[in-house]
């Protein structure tokens, strides 16, 4: 995300940038786990949610099932636990996000703050059982104020017990890596320098607070394996987006891979002008990795090269940005690469943490990858050696008009069912609850440049369709093991983004004309940017509902099951306007359970829902007492190993949801 110069909100539609760096089976889990050394310690029980994901291949996928579709209406609260931050002395607490998923080890529920406490929790009851406080710096204008979870691991040496044989590992805002005892919370002292890891150390650092760690890392064997979050679209040469793992026991550096060429043998070398490689930043892992232990792979999303929005300063495909990377985890080689956006001028990073699944296709199993994107597409590749599950056609894409820049001729379209609507706007399209701003909407799908998506951005003006949120955020996907679908929250939100000559920057962000607008300089380039939703004066899109759905794919048949619009109007837009099921936009992902449900957050009208997994009917919903903008979880605990599900509420800087710091647990009523 960029860091904003200028904005404002106007409605309870996101006014900024939202989500920028941040766009097998599981029976088969615990063998594979073993094979190759445990993250965690799992057991035939896999009532435990032991990672960011559910379990090491993400899926998001629980085998629970005492709630299920004909008792979920009778869920209730079993417990709230709230962690006491809300911002104090922050200094951009409007940038604040509490994303979080809590993870279940070691009979305690760990999370993380988005100033990067670290709580656990008894799972049964949500007492405090200790927490840790890095003390990040609360003056420093940090590029995000996130954090998505931390990762729990216990040392495959059963020889090594005691403390810090069970670790917990957080990234922080100011670039750390942390390693805590798991049952005390206390820094583990073997760990780098008394606990912690400067990521800092050794890489290219342009602007303090700009280089942060917002998603847990991965866990592999002995090797913690971290990203990072960049702040964009501060000019070209920003900070590398280098992955690297680090030993568990002791922190000392084990590999590291940068996505971008970093020497003439980078496999990616060939396709770059060895200069502007140089100068280039970016192409940074900030979505959640996945491992498949047995194959010894990392699968790394990657965002965009810097800066998004102009790409003057680098010419060709800009491998290996926004690109599905499988790197060895022991060694950080690269095994194969696909690119799935080219040469990105929209800020369509890979967001989603890749979802591993086991597909039976053509009457074998096939142990895929798939990658869900901001441009509403899911693309299925082969684990092993990367070959769509799915064909993939290169096709053409509109060109850009701005002086110096060259698009991509192409774009890969993979032919699976598109989550949004890929077509070039029309005034037509225009929408409004009255016929004045319905006039003014249709005024300015004429007025700016719109062919569809891959549109580059324009001097004129640019609607992005689907906007830089998504399509598909960092909510991801779940898959349901026994019915092979998967399910999406999508946005279906345009946003307009304009190129601006850089002696006209100044004078516009003076000039208060664009009291939605984030502006950023993009330094090193002839054009600063300018970008905000396409909404129309009342704060609503200018485009039909719904803004925001729930998804199920089946990818055995390649087809949509369902679509439901997410989220209602309930105290969103002008107050005259009816509350309507509308679909909003969103951030945050859904859970799939034996149960025959899907859970999700992640609208903006602050409810948690749970839908029939056949049909798509909701089934239930609870409202929050804050925005729950991040992904749930289920597990079972305590005497009568109940069920619950967990979903952090704290709501959202960016999309203008109510602020909390609420962790709240439902179960079924004791019987």
């Amino acid at each position: 995300m960029a860091t904003a110069s200028n904005t404002a909100q106007a409605s309870r539609f996101p006014a900024s940038a939202v989500g920028g760096r941040r766009a097998g089976k599981r029976a088969v889990a615990l063998a594979a786990v073993l094979c190759a050394g445990a993250a965690i310690a799992q057991t035939p029980d896999t009532s435990d949610w032991g990672y960011y994901g559910g379990d090491v291949f993400g899926q998001r996928y629980s085998p629970l099932n005492e709630i299920n579709r004909e008792n979920v209406s009778r869920l209730q609260v079993a417990w709230i636990y709230r962690t006491g931050e809300l911002g104090e002395g922050f200094t951009r607490a409007d940038k604040m996000a509490f994303e979080a998923t809590p993870v279940l080890a070691f009979g305690m529920l760990y999370l993380s703050t988005p100033t990067n406490i670290v709580i656990a929790l008894d799972p049964a009851t949500g007492e405090e059982k200790w927490r840790h406080d890095p003390k990040i710096d609360r003056t420093r204008d940090y590029s995000e104020a996130t954090s998505r979870g931390v990762s729990v691991w216990q040392d495959p040496d059963g020889k090594r017990i005691g403390e810090c044989s069970r670790r917990v590992f957080h990234g922080t805002l100011d670039a750390r890596l942390i390693a805590l005892d798991a049952m005390t919370g206390r820094p583990c002292a073997d760990f780098g320098k008394n606990g912690e890891i400067d990521l800092t150390e050794g890489l290219r650092i342009r602007d303090i607070g700009q280089y942060v760690v917002t998603s847990p890392p991965a866990l592999y064997d002995t090797f913690v394996i971290v990203g990072s979050a960049i702040g964009d679209n501060r000019g070209t040469d920003l900070e590398r987006g280098v992955v690297r793992a680090f030993d568990a026991r002791t922190g000392e550096l084990r590999w590291s891979f940068d996505p971008l060429p970093d020497s003439p043998e980078h496999p990616a070398a060939r396709s770059w002008r060895a200069d502007e490689a140089a100068a280039t930043g970016g192409a940074n892992a900030w979505a959640a990795m996945s491992v498949d232990p047995a194959r010894g792979l990392v699968f790394v999303p990657t965002g965009s090269a810097s800066p998004d929005f102009y790409g003057g300063r680098r010419a060709g495909e800009n491998l290996f940005a926004n690109s599905l990377l499988a790197l060895d985890a022991a060694t950080g080689r690269l095994v194969w690469h696909r690119q799935l956006v080219h040469h990105d001028l929209w800020d369509y990073d890979l967001a989603a943490q890749p979802s591993l699944v086991e597909l039976e296709r053509g009457g074998r199993s096939v142990a895929a990858v798939v990658q869900a994107t901001k441009t509403g597409r899911l693309f299925v590749f082969d684990r092993d050696d990367g070959t769509p599950v799915f064909p993939i056609q290169e096709l053409p894409v509109p060109q850009s008009r701005v002086p110096g820049e060259k698009a991509s001729p192409t774009q890969p379209f993979p032919a699976t069912p598109s989550l949004v609507v890929e077509r070039p706007l029309s005034p037509d399209d225009a929408w409004g609850i009255t016929f004045w701003d319905r006039g003014r909407c249709r005024k300015m799908i004429r007025q700016y440049r719109n062919e569809g998506v891959f549109t580059p951005p324009d001097l004129a003006g640019t609607i992005l369709a689907p906007g830089y949120i998504g399509g598909v955020n960092w909510g991801g996907l779940a898959f349901d093991v026994r019915r092979q679908r998967v399910f999406a929250a999508v946005n279906h939100l345009p946003m307009l983004v304009t190129l601006i000559p850089q002696e006209e920057v100044d004078e516009q962000i003076r000039s208060g004309r664009y009291p939605r607008s984030e502006f950023a300089r993009q330094r090193g380039t002839p054009y600063a940017m300018r970008r905000e939703p396409f909404l129309s004066p009342w704060g609503l899109p200018c485009t039909a509902p719904p803004w925001g759905t729930l998804v199920s794919v089946d990818l055995r048949t390649n087809r949509i099951v369902w679509q439901v619009p997410l989220g209602s109007t309930e105290g969103i837009g002008p107050w005259f306007a009816p509350v309507r099921n509308f679909g909003l936009p969103n951030m945050g992902g859904p859970i799939v359970t034996a149960g025959d449900l899907v859970f999700v957050g992640a609208a903006m009208d602050n409810y948690f829902r749970a839908f029939d997994v056949e049909t798509g009917r909701e089934l239930w919903k609870h409202r929050l007492p804050a925005g729950g903008q991040a992904t749930p979880m289920t597990y079972r605990a305590g005497p009568d190993q109940r069920q619950f599900v967990v979903i952090a509420a704290g709501g959202h800087g960016g999309l203008g949801t109510d602020r909390g710091d609420y962790v709240v647990a439902f179960a079924l009523p004791k019987e």
